[in-house]
Protein backbone atom coordinates (compact mmCIF):
# COMPACT_ATOMS: atom_id res chain seq x y z
CA UNK A 1 0.00 0.00 0.00
CA UNK A 2 1.16 3.55 -0.49
CA UNK A 3 -0.81 5.19 2.09
CA UNK A 4 -2.09 3.57 5.08
CA UNK A 5 -5.17 3.78 6.32
CA UNK A 6 -6.89 6.02 8.78
CA UNK A 7 -8.50 4.19 11.84
CA UNK A 8 -10.43 6.60 13.76
CA UNK A 9 -10.81 5.59 17.69
CA UNK A 10 -14.87 5.58 18.09
CA UNK A 11 -16.55 5.91 21.30
CA UNK A 12 -13.56 5.99 23.59
CA UNK A 13 -15.65 3.73 26.36
CA UNK A 14 -16.77 1.52 23.62
CA UNK A 15 -15.13 -1.57 22.88
CA UNK A 16 -13.19 0.42 19.67
CA UNK A 17 -9.83 0.32 21.48
CA UNK A 18 -9.74 -2.53 22.19
CA UNK A 19 -10.73 -4.31 18.64
CA UNK A 20 -7.94 -1.25 17.75
CA UNK A 21 -5.05 -2.73 19.66
CA UNK A 22 -6.38 -6.60 18.80
CA UNK A 23 -6.24 -5.94 15.18
CA UNK A 24 -2.78 -4.41 15.15
CA UNK A 25 -1.14 -7.48 17.60
CA UNK A 26 -2.98 -9.61 15.04
CA UNK A 27 -1.14 -7.46 11.82
CA UNK A 28 1.16 -10.43 11.39
CA UNK A 29 -1.36 -13.87 11.92
CA UNK A 30 -4.48 -12.32 9.58
CA UNK A 31 -2.15 -10.02 7.26
CA UNK A 32 -3.54 -6.57 8.43
CA UNK A 33 -2.55 -3.98 6.38
CA UNK A 34 -1.21 -0.54 7.93
CA UNK A 35 -3.48 1.64 9.37
CA UNK A 36 -2.89 4.65 12.27
CA UNK A 37 -5.33 5.38 14.63
CA UNK A 38 -6.80 8.96 15.22
CA UNK A 39 -7.87 9.58 18.78
CA UNK A 40 -5.92 10.43 22.42
CA UNK A 41 -3.30 7.85 23.06
CA UNK A 42 -3.51 7.79 26.95
CA UNK A 43 -6.56 5.79 25.75
CA UNK A 44 -4.99 3.28 24.39
CA UNK A 45 -2.26 3.05 27.17
CA UNK A 46 -5.08 3.11 29.64
CA UNK A 47 -7.15 0.49 28.03
CA UNK A 48 -3.71 -1.57 26.74
CA UNK A 49 -2.94 -1.90 30.57
CA UNK A 50 -6.75 -2.55 31.96
CA UNK A 51 -5.91 -5.42 29.22
CA UNK A 52 -2.79 -6.21 30.59
CA UNK A 53 -1.47 -6.15 27.14
CA UNK A 54 2.11 -4.41 25.51
CA UNK A 55 1.35 -1.80 22.84
CA UNK A 56 3.94 0.51 22.24
CA UNK A 57 2.68 3.61 20.22
CA UNK A 58 3.86 5.44 17.49
CA UNK A 59 2.22 9.28 18.00
CA UNK A 60 3.76 11.06 14.63
CA UNK A 61 2.35 12.06 10.85
CA UNK A 62 0.36 9.55 8.76
CA UNK A 63 3.44 9.52 6.71
CA UNK A 64 5.28 7.67 9.50
CA UNK A 65 2.71 4.94 9.89
CA UNK A 66 3.60 2.20 7.64
CA UNK A 67 7.28 2.30 8.90
CA UNK A 68 5.77 2.54 11.96
CA UNK A 69 3.25 -0.17 11.94
CA UNK A 70 5.70 -3.51 12.35
CA UNK A 71 6.59 -2.47 15.64
CA UNK A 72 4.33 -0.23 17.36
CA UNK A 73 0.64 0.97 16.65
CA UNK A 74 0.98 4.05 15.14
CA UNK A 75 -1.15 7.12 16.38
CA UNK A 76 -2.11 10.23 15.11
CA UNK A 77 -3.89 13.10 17.81
CA UNK A 78 -6.44 15.16 17.34
CA UNK A 79 -5.49 17.82 20.54
CA UNK A 80 -8.53 16.28 22.33
CA UNK A 81 -8.14 14.62 25.82
CA UNK A 82 -10.53 11.60 26.85
CA UNK A 83 -10.95 11.12 30.29
CA UNK A 84 -13.88 8.74 29.94
CA UNK A 85 -13.37 5.23 31.44
CA UNK A 86 -14.06 1.74 29.63
CA UNK A 87 -18.00 1.53 29.19
CA UNK A 88 -18.47 4.68 31.25
CA UNK A 89 -18.87 7.75 27.93
CA UNK A 90 -18.59 11.68 29.47
CA UNK A 91 -18.57 14.98 28.05
CA UNK A 92 -15.20 14.54 26.65
CA UNK A 93 -16.50 12.02 24.31
CA UNK A 94 -17.89 13.80 21.94
CA UNK A 95 -15.52 16.00 20.75
CA UNK A 96 -13.05 13.55 20.61
CA UNK A 97 -15.24 11.37 17.92
CA UNK A 98 -16.19 13.95 16.17
CA UNK A 99 -12.80 15.16 15.66
CA UNK A 100 -10.91 11.90 14.76
CA UNK A 101 -13.51 11.60 12.01
CA UNK A 102 -13.13 15.06 10.63
CA UNK A 103 -9.62 13.96 10.21
CA UNK A 104 -9.91 10.74 8.82
CA UNK A 105 -11.84 11.90 6.01
CA UNK A 106 -9.60 15.30 5.70
CA UNK A 107 -6.10 12.94 5.49
CA UNK A 108 -7.68 10.65 2.81
CA UNK A 109 -9.29 13.56 0.74
CA UNK A 110 -5.70 14.96 0.70
CA UNK A 111 -4.35 11.85 0.24
CA UNK A 112 -2.05 10.96 3.07
CA UNK A 113 -4.48 7.94 3.81
CA UNK A 114 -6.04 5.51 1.40
CA UNK A 115 -9.65 5.07 3.11
CA UNK A 116 -11.12 5.29 6.41
CA UNK A 117 -12.30 2.89 9.05
CA UNK A 118 -14.30 3.68 11.48
CA UNK A 119 -15.15 2.20 14.52
CA UNK A 120 -18.15 2.23 16.35
CA UNK A 121 -19.76 5.31 17.55
CA UNK A 122 -22.99 5.96 20.55
CA UNK A 123 -25.17 8.18 18.43
CA UNK A 124 -26.64 8.70 22.01
CA UNK A 125 -23.40 10.08 23.59
CA UNK A 126 -23.18 12.52 20.94
CA UNK A 127 -26.80 13.85 20.60
CA UNK A 128 -26.05 14.89 24.02
CA UNK A 129 -23.88 17.50 22.75
CA UNK A 130 -25.85 18.72 19.90
CA UNK A 131 -24.69 16.46 17.55
CA UNK A 132 -27.72 16.39 14.13
CA UNK A 133 -27.06 13.69 12.12
CA UNK A 134 -28.96 10.24 12.13
CA UNK A 135 -25.88 8.44 12.38
CA UNK A 136 -22.31 8.00 10.84
CA UNK A 137 -23.56 7.91 7.06
CA UNK A 138 -24.56 11.01 7.18
CA UNK A 139 -22.06 12.58 9.09
CA UNK A 140 -19.51 11.70 6.67
CA UNK A 141 -22.01 12.83 3.80
CA UNK A 142 -21.93 15.89 4.97
CA UNK A 143 -18.25 16.32 5.57
CA UNK A 144 -17.75 15.19 1.75
CA UNK A 145 -20.05 18.48 0.84
CA UNK A 146 -17.70 20.09 -1.95
CA UNK A 147 -19.39 23.45 -3.69
CA UNK A 148 -22.46 23.43 -2.18
CA UNK A 149 -23.14 19.63 -3.21
CA UNK A 150 -23.49 16.80 -0.57
CA UNK A 151 -23.08 13.69 -2.06
CA UNK A 152 -25.76 10.25 -1.67
CA UNK A 153 -24.33 8.27 0.84
CA UNK A 154 -25.24 4.60 0.27
CA UNK A 155 -25.06 2.19 3.07
CA UNK A 156 -24.17 -1.03 2.01
CA UNK A 157 -23.57 -4.21 4.60
CA UNK A 158 -21.11 -6.61 3.05
CA UNK A 159 -19.88 -10.14 3.88
CA UNK A 160 -18.77 -13.20 2.36
CA UNK A 161 -22.35 -14.73 1.67
CA UNK A 162 -24.50 -11.19 1.55
CA UNK A 163 -24.49 -8.06 0.29
CA UNK A 164 -27.26 -5.87 1.44
CA UNK A 165 -28.11 -2.13 0.60
CA UNK A 166 -31.08 -0.68 2.67
CA UNK A 167 -32.91 2.38 0.57
CA UNK A 168 -33.89 4.31 3.71
CA UNK A 169 -31.73 4.35 6.67
CA UNK A 170 -31.71 5.59 9.74
CA UNK A 171 -35.28 6.74 10.36
CA UNK A 172 -38.48 5.16 11.59
CA UNK A 173 -40.43 2.73 9.64
CA UNK A 174 -43.30 4.92 9.29
CA UNK A 175 -40.91 7.72 7.44
CA UNK A 176 -39.13 5.19 5.77
CA UNK A 177 -42.18 3.97 4.02
CA UNK A 178 -43.46 7.65 3.57
CA UNK A 179 -40.13 8.67 2.05
CA UNK A 180 -39.64 5.32 -0.35
CA UNK A 181 -40.10 6.95 -4.16
CA UNK A 182 -39.04 5.42 -7.07
CA UNK A 183 -36.50 8.39 -7.69
CA UNK A 184 -34.65 7.13 -4.37
CA UNK A 185 -34.76 3.39 -5.64
CA UNK A 186 -32.77 4.42 -9.18
CA UNK A 187 -30.56 6.96 -7.73
CA UNK A 188 -29.53 4.59 -4.91
CA UNK A 189 -28.96 1.42 -7.35
CA UNK A 190 -27.24 3.41 -9.85
CA UNK A 191 -24.36 4.54 -7.09
CA UNK A 192 -24.34 0.60 -6.00
CA UNK A 193 -23.74 -0.55 -9.52
CA UNK A 194 -21.35 1.87 -10.17
CA UNK A 195 -19.41 1.27 -7.11
CA UNK A 196 -19.78 -2.57 -7.18
CA UNK A 197 -17.59 -1.69 -10.77
CA UNK A 198 -15.16 0.58 -9.41
CA UNK A 199 -14.19 -1.08 -6.14
CA UNK A 200 -15.67 -4.51 -6.34
CA UNK A 201 -14.22 -5.10 -10.11
CA UNK A 202 -17.75 -6.51 -11.36
CA UNK A 203 -18.36 -5.79 -14.92
CA UNK A 204 -21.79 -6.28 -15.11
CA UNK A 205 -23.23 -6.47 -10.83
CA UNK A 206 -26.54 -8.00 -10.89
CA UNK A 207 -29.16 -6.28 -8.15
CA UNK A 208 -31.67 -8.31 -6.69
CA UNK A 209 -34.50 -5.45 -5.55
CA UNK A 210 -36.67 -6.39 -2.87
CA UNK A 211 -40.30 -5.87 -2.29
CA UNK A 212 -42.02 -3.71 0.83
CA UNK A 213 -45.23 -6.00 1.13
CA UNK A 214 -45.46 -9.29 2.04
CA UNK A 215 -45.22 -11.48 -1.03
CA UNK A 216 -43.92 -7.78 -2.63
CA UNK A 217 -47.92 -6.70 -2.60
CA UNK A 218 -49.16 -9.95 -4.28
CA UNK A 219 -50.07 -8.08 -6.74
CA UNK A 220 -51.78 -4.94 -5.18
CA UNK A 221 -53.91 -6.60 -2.73
CA UNK A 222 -51.25 -7.00 0.46
CA UNK A 223 -50.39 -2.78 -0.80
CA UNK A 224 -49.70 -1.04 -3.81
CA UNK A 225 -46.12 0.46 -3.29
CA UNK A 226 -44.66 -2.59 -5.12
CA UNK A 227 -46.29 -1.93 -8.08
CA UNK A 228 -46.69 2.12 -8.09
CA UNK A 229 -43.31 2.38 -6.30
CA UNK A 230 -40.73 0.01 -6.96
CA UNK A 231 -41.86 -1.60 -10.03
CA UNK A 232 -41.01 1.47 -12.09
CA UNK A 233 -37.57 1.88 -10.99
CA UNK A 234 -37.03 -1.37 -11.88
CA UNK A 235 -38.24 -0.76 -15.47
CA UNK A 236 -36.25 2.51 -15.52
CA UNK A 237 -32.59 0.74 -14.38
CA UNK A 238 -33.40 -1.89 -17.15
CA UNK A 239 -34.07 0.19 -19.45
CA UNK A 240 -30.06 2.13 -18.64
CA UNK A 241 -29.03 -1.15 -18.86
CA UNK A 242 -28.15 -2.25 -15.15
CA UNK A 243 -28.91 -5.75 -14.44
CA UNK A 244 -32.02 -5.55 -11.97
CA UNK A 245 -34.60 -7.95 -11.57
CA UNK A 246 -37.79 -7.31 -8.90
CA UNK A 247 -39.70 -6.87 -6.70
CA UNK A 248 -39.15 -10.04 -5.02
CA UNK A 249 -40.53 -11.13 -1.76
CA UNK A 250 -38.12 -10.45 1.01
CA UNK A 251 -39.31 -13.90 2.75
CA UNK A 252 -37.48 -16.07 0.45
CA UNK A 253 -34.99 -13.62 -1.20
CA UNK A 254 -32.30 -14.64 1.44
CA UNK A 255 -31.87 -18.17 1.62
CA UNK A 256 -28.88 -19.57 -0.16
CA UNK A 257 -29.96 -20.76 -3.73
CA UNK A 258 -31.56 -17.32 -3.87
CA UNK A 259 -28.32 -15.79 -2.64
CA UNK A 260 -26.56 -17.17 -5.57
CA UNK A 261 -28.23 -15.60 -8.45
CA UNK A 262 -27.27 -12.37 -7.28
CA UNK A 263 -24.79 -9.81 -6.06
CA UNK A 264 -26.43 -7.22 -4.23
CA UNK A 265 -29.69 -6.94 -2.40
CA UNK A 266 -31.32 -3.81 -1.92
CA UNK A 267 -34.23 -3.64 0.28
CA UNK A 268 -36.47 -0.85 0.95
CA UNK A 269 -35.54 -0.38 4.47
CA UNK A 270 -32.91 -0.50 7.60
CA UNK A 271 -34.67 -4.31 9.30
CA UNK A 272 -35.17 -5.85 5.69
CA UNK A 273 -31.39 -5.40 4.64
CA UNK A 274 -29.39 -5.65 8.36
CA UNK A 275 -31.43 -8.75 9.85
CA UNK A 276 -30.63 -11.53 7.46
CA UNK A 277 -26.57 -10.22 7.13
CA UNK A 278 -26.66 -9.90 10.38
CA UNK A 279 -28.06 -13.93 11.24
CA UNK A 280 -25.73 -14.96 7.94
CA UNK A 281 -22.90 -12.64 9.39
CA UNK A 282 -22.59 -11.28 12.33
CA UNK A 283 -18.59 -11.41 13.04
CA UNK A 284 -18.02 -10.94 9.46
CA UNK A 285 -20.23 -7.91 8.40
CA UNK A 286 -18.62 -4.89 6.96
CA UNK A 287 -20.61 -1.40 6.89
CA UNK A 288 -19.41 0.27 3.52
CA UNK A 289 -20.73 3.70 2.92
CA UNK A 290 -20.70 4.60 -0.77
CA UNK A 291 -21.81 7.26 -3.23
CA UNK A 292 -18.75 9.39 -1.27
CA UNK A 293 -15.62 10.96 -2.97
CA UNK A 294 -13.43 8.46 -0.71
CA UNK A 295 -13.80 5.18 0.65
CA UNK A 296 -15.06 4.23 4.01
CA UNK A 297 -15.87 0.84 6.00
CA UNK A 298 -16.29 0.23 9.47
CA UNK A 299 -16.96 -2.99 11.44
CA UNK A 300 -21.05 -4.13 11.52
CA UNK A 301 -21.66 -3.61 15.30
CA UNK A 302 -21.90 -0.89 18.11
CA UNK A 303 -19.56 0.39 20.83
CA UNK A 304 -20.76 -2.69 23.40
CA UNK A 305 -19.85 -0.88 26.52
CA UNK A 306 -20.51 -3.69 28.45
CA UNK A 307 -17.84 -5.14 26.85
CA UNK A 308 -15.11 -2.19 27.11
CA UNK A 309 -12.09 -3.58 28.95
CA UNK A 310 -12.94 -6.97 29.71
CA UNK A 311 -11.19 -8.95 26.57
CA UNK A 312 -14.07 -10.18 25.45
CA UNK A 313 -14.20 -8.03 22.64
CA UNK A 314 -14.23 -9.75 19.15
CA UNK A 315 -12.34 -7.78 16.29
CA UNK A 316 -13.46 -9.89 13.75
CA UNK A 317 -15.44 -7.10 11.99
CA UNK A 318 -12.95 -4.39 12.16
CA UNK A 319 -10.30 -6.85 10.71
CA UNK A 320 -12.73 -7.83 7.98
CA UNK A 321 -13.15 -3.57 7.69
CA UNK A 322 -9.72 -3.06 7.30
CA UNK A 323 -9.23 -5.61 4.88
CA UNK A 324 -11.90 -4.98 2.62
CA UNK A 325 -10.94 -1.40 2.60
CA UNK A 326 -7.39 -2.32 1.80
CA UNK A 327 -9.03 -4.45 -1.17
CA UNK A 328 -11.39 -1.27 -2.62
CA UNK A 329 -8.39 0.92 -2.44
CA UNK A 330 -5.83 -1.50 -4.69
CA UNK A 331 -9.40 -1.54 -6.85
CA UNK A 332 -10.33 1.86 -7.52
CA UNK A 333 -9.30 2.90 -10.69
CA UNK A 334 -6.70 5.41 -11.18
CA UNK A 335 -8.32 9.46 -10.63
Amino acid sequence: MKQPLALTLGEPAGIGPDIAIAAWLRRRQDGIPPFYLIGDPEVIRRRAELLRLDVPIAVGAPAAALLAFERSLPMVETGHRVTAAAGHPDASSPPAVLAAIRRAVDDTLAGRAAAVVTNPIAKSVLYGSGFSHPGHTEFLAELARRDGVTPMPVMMLWSPVLTVVPVTIHVALREAIASLSTDLIVRTCRIVAADLRTYFGMASPRLAVSGLNPHAGEDGALGSEDQAIIAPAIAALRAAGPDVRGPLAADTMFRAAARQTYDCAICMYHDQALIPIKTLAFDEGVNVTLGLPFIRTSPDHGTAFTLAGTGRANPSSLIAALKLAARMAERRAPA
